[in-house]
């Protein structure tokens, strides 16, 4: 009996050590888990207050530079005006490379405004009711002085039906203008499309397609990340940030949506949106609001 209680006890002393062996090893764990919180923690707060400056820099550098990008356009659109005497030939030409280059700083600033009032979630979103139809006639007249190329043109399919639509109508031109424009840029002859086409589930795509150069597939994943552009021959003439697609991508996700590409090296592209024909953040109120008030 009593070597029954001693091998007991012992038992019980081996299964106590054991306890406190492991509940010390828990100790320790908790300890290395606390850390951890404490450093991801910490390194959240540092990327934190990267991102919050880099956005007042962009915010700060682009309102910095209005002031003299304006000055230079004025100037050179004065100068073109021929106010203060005739211009050579050579001169116009030069005037002319000086303005234009003014114009494409003034983008890739706008571009910059725009993608660092994103990033630090100062964007309204102010949606109201419109129809497709309004918003490509809108569109028709914004593109119409820029068609320089005669061997290149612009159509707007008519949408299928007369749908209205409850979302950011400014937000969804940006998106729309920036795939245009890039679409008129890489396209030498040929056609730009832009259509719209409801589908199934509530949801709406308005696509841009042209016949230009095309991307290599292997370009497509990164081509709605910051600063991206495709090397080639154009790419190389034209200039720009690359920021205008990252941005639509964001503001497509601001309007619960998503954009995406289709495309072949040389054999042209195809840049789309899909949004919900109803913001989902839109009141109960205003999506049953009927389509005449």
């Amino acid at each position: 009996m009593a070597q029954d209680e001693s091998a007991a006890n012992a038992r019980i002393a081996e299964l106590t050590e054991q306890i406190e062996a492991m509940q010390i090893e828990l100790d320790e764990t908790n300890r290395g888990v606390v850390a951890l919180y404490a450093e991801l923690d910490t390194q959240a707060q540092q990327l934190q207050r990267a991102t919050d400056l880099k956005s007042r820099f962009l915010a700060y550098m682009s309102h910095e530079f209005r002031t003299p990008i304006s000055a230079l356009r004025s100037l050179a659109r004065l100068l073109l005006d021929r106010v203060d005497g005739p211009l050579t030939p050579e001169q116009e030409k030069q005037v002319r490379f000086i303005e234009s280059t003014a114009e494409e700083f003034a983008e890739m600033v706008n571009d910059l405004l725009d993608l660092a009032k994103v990033e630090a979630g100062r964007v309204d979103i102010s949606p109201a009711w419109f129809e497709m139809v309004d918003l490509f006639s809108a569109l028709r007249g914004m593109f119409r002085p820029v068609l320089t190329n005669p061997d290149v043109s612009l159509v707007f399919e008519e949408p299928q039906r007369s749908s209205r639509l409850y979302t950011d109508n400014k937000m969804l031109s940006q998106i729309l203008r920036n795939f245009i424009s890039n679409a008129l840029k890489f396209t030498v002859k040929g056609e730009v499309r832009v259509s719209a086409t409801q589908n199934s589930d509530e949801t709406i795509t308005f696509a841009v397609a042209d016949n230009g150069i095309g991307i290599d597939p292997k370009f497509h994943a990164a081509m709605f990340r910051d600063f991206t552009q495709v090397d080639s021959p154009i790419q190389k003439r034209l200039r720009g940030t690359g920021l205008g697609l990252s941005l639509s991508r964001q503001l497509a996700e601001l309007l619960g949506g998503k954009v995406g590409l289709t495309s072949e090296l040389g054999s042209g592209s195809t840049f789309f949106v899909t949004i919900p024909l109803h913001l989902p953040s839109a009141s109960d109120a205003a999506l049953e609001e009927t389509p005449g008030e």
